[in-house]
């Protein structure tokens, strides 16, 4: 048996939300030599640039989340013209939505309406559009920015399973992330909707948004909320955080014409051109 798909299936017995809470535990300790163990450890395991963060002193950092969703300095993304990418990471995939599916790996495609919580008229605005998935590997930056500007109108918060979400799991879980916990993020924009989906994994402690603070974990049950103040946030701008790494999932009710320059498995930052509409 190949080792991804070994790696796929011994995560199934796993009590997912247990292993993260007690990981996001230990990654809000402030005891001083705690969390400067594990933030250098990090820094040394996977090469961090802290040249590029706004706080470059490992040890001011109060926590471990503190120091893995750190600030960079604003001119280390430049935000490029057209589409932009909303994070650093890898383009697992990306295209059209055919008859309401997107593809998550070679052989799985997953329903937009089970993405989006059982929300069929959502889904159907975004028939004949385009989608994008970036996944967030633990080395790379942890906020999510803005790929266009746009105003929310909703926001849902659905309960799941918390399967890794890299490459391995990808190929071998089905429905991998309409079956996760994610928090479905609703915009308008002059493009007309667009939703941002981020969801969590295996040890992501929480996710965060600049307008509500932290998210999950929040109940067993889906929560819908709308907002009648519009929050408007301009391309580019942050959006939300993961503490631990993740994957974005956005999509378009108009097509994306994707530049040649990309292709699935490519890295990506945020700031950087996928495609223009």
């Amino acid at each position: 048996m190949p080792f991804s798909r070994l790696f796929a299936l011994i995560q199934y017995p796993i009590p997912h939300h247990l292993l993260s809470r007690l990981v996001g535990r230990l990654a809000d300790c402030r005891q001083p030599w705690v969390k400067n163990f594990l933030i250098k450890t990090f820094i040394e395991r996977f090469g961090v640039d802290m040249n590029e963060a706004l706080e470059s002193d490992p040890t001011a950092y109060a926590t471990f989340n503190d120091f893995f969703t750190r600030e960079l300095e604003e001119e280390a993304r430049p935000i490029e013209d057209g589409l932009v990418s909303p994070a650093d990471g890898t383009l697992s995939q990306f295209g059209a939505i055919e008859a309401g599916q997107l593809l998550q790996a070679k052989g799985h495609r997953f329903s937009a309406m089970e993405l989006l919580g059982g929300d069929g008229e959502a889904a159907r605005r975004y028939l004949g559009g385009s989608f994008a998935t970036i996944y967030l590997s633990p080395s790379d930056y942890h906020r999510v920015h803005m790929p266009e500007t746009g105003t929310l109108t909703s926001m849902v918060y659905v309960p799941g399973r918390l399967f890794s979400v890299n490459a391995a799991t990808a190929e071998h879980v089905p429905n991998l992330f309409a079956r996760n916990e994610r928090l479905v993020c609703h915009f308008d924009t002059e493009r007309g909707p667009m939703v941002m989906v981020l969801v969590g994994a295996m040890i992501v402690a929480a996710i965060e948004t600049v307008w509500a603070g932290q998210i999950t974990p929040l109940s067993e049950e889906v929560q819908r909320i709308r907002f009648d103040t519009p929050i408007r946030l301009a391309k580019g701008e942050e959006m939300g955080r993961f503490k631990l790494g993740s994957t974005v999932v956005m999509a378009f009710a108009e097509p994306v014409a994707f530049t040649d320059a990309i292709e699935p498995g490519a890295k990506v930052r945020v700031g950087q051109t996928l495609g223009s509409f």
